[in-house]
């Protein structure tokens, strides 16, 4: 039998399977919601009025599909993203928690949630969003006037004519929204999870699918409006190619520099709206999966019920 005294420690690999199943899910039914916001993020020239404005003229001149473009990078990049997100968070954390009670501080909580988010980036995140926003811009019914004619066609072009770099276009941006957003994310779902439901990580008991859904739900929320200019900044650096000449933005600071003179403060928070209506609903589906999955393998395998723990 476990012991009692310390809370039920799931392993990392459990973790990260729960954070791909619910990458899975998340990426099934948000896509067009990151679709808009790729487009308004881009949008310069005030072509899209709003959020409802830019699906119906993408839906009207492109067809319906089209707000599920990138979806193979866009689901491939958000299953390996949480895999590797959920697995290095409990590699970090194993390493903040007290040795005799195995509970970890809000602090250490935060510090491995920053950890994961910015191996994410690294790894996972920057190559995957730098195809997705290719294949996201590109406007038309034709295929063959498509200048990325698919995710591994898109990637290779970029190698071609921009070098191995070109698909790490935007990094420092990705790094700062990543690690911000899942120091806040984890640090609040553990949070809401003790106010609301009384639930403490390891203690065996198992939310309800839809309390974990309000839990990642309100955990979701405050990444967004913290790392609104890195999230707008990193899509700029993503979507400008170097094939075309002089590029634009020379980097990080000089593009949050240029979009602020050229476009205004509010520039930098463009697409907020859609990241709202995209990250939260997302952050509720994906635990609202991965909390059932590694509930289930707490109450069945760490409680001696079937194999014992790794």
């Amino acid at each position: 039998m476990a012991d009692e005294s310390k809370p039920k420690v799931t392993p990392a690999y459990v973790k990260a399977l729960s954070g791909s199943l619910g990458g899975i899910m998340e990426a099934s039914c948000l896509q067009p919601i990151d679709v808009i916001k790729t487009r308004l993020q881009l949008d310069r020239v005030g072509t899209y009025r709003g959020i409802i404005h830019c699906g119906r003229t993408t839906v009207s001149t492109e067809g319906v599909r089209a707000l599920w473009k990138g979806l193979t990078p866009f689901g491939t990049h958000l299953t390996l993203k949480y895999a590797l997100r959920m697995g290095s968070n409990a590699v970090f954390q194993s390493a903040f928690k007290d040795r005799k009670t195995g509970q970890i501080s809000d602090g250490g909580r935060f510090v491995s949630g920053f950890g994961a988010g910015v191996i994410e980036a690294l790894v996972i995140v920057t190559p995957f969003e730098v195809v997705k926003i290719r294949l996201q811009q590109q406007k038309g019914l034709s295929h063959e006037l498509l200048k990325y004619k698919g995710p591994i066609h898109c990637a290779g072009l970029i190698i071609r004519e921009e070098g191995l770099r070109g698909l790490w276009a935007g990094a420092a941006p990705t790094v700062m929204r990543n690690g911000t957003n899942q120091a806040v994310m984890f640090t609040a779902k553990n949070t809401f999870d003790k106010l609301l439901w009384r639930k403490r990580e390891g203690d065996g008991t198992v939310l309800l699918p839809w309390q974990s859904m309000i839990s990642g739900f309100l955990a979701g929320t405050a990444g967004p409006v913290c790392t609104g200019p890195f999230d707008v900044v990193k899509t700029r650096l993503m979507a400008q190619s170097r094939s075309g000449g002089e590029l634009k933005y020379k980097g990080m600071v000089h593009a949050i520099r240029t979009i602020y003179g050229e476009e205004g403060i509010r520039a930098l928070w463009k697409g907020l709206v859609p990241r709202l209506m995209r990250i939260p609903p997302g952050q509720a589906i994906m635990w609202g999966v991965a909390d059932q999955v590694m509930g289930l393998y707490e109450n069945k395998y760490i409680d001696g019920l079937a194999l014992p723990a790794l």
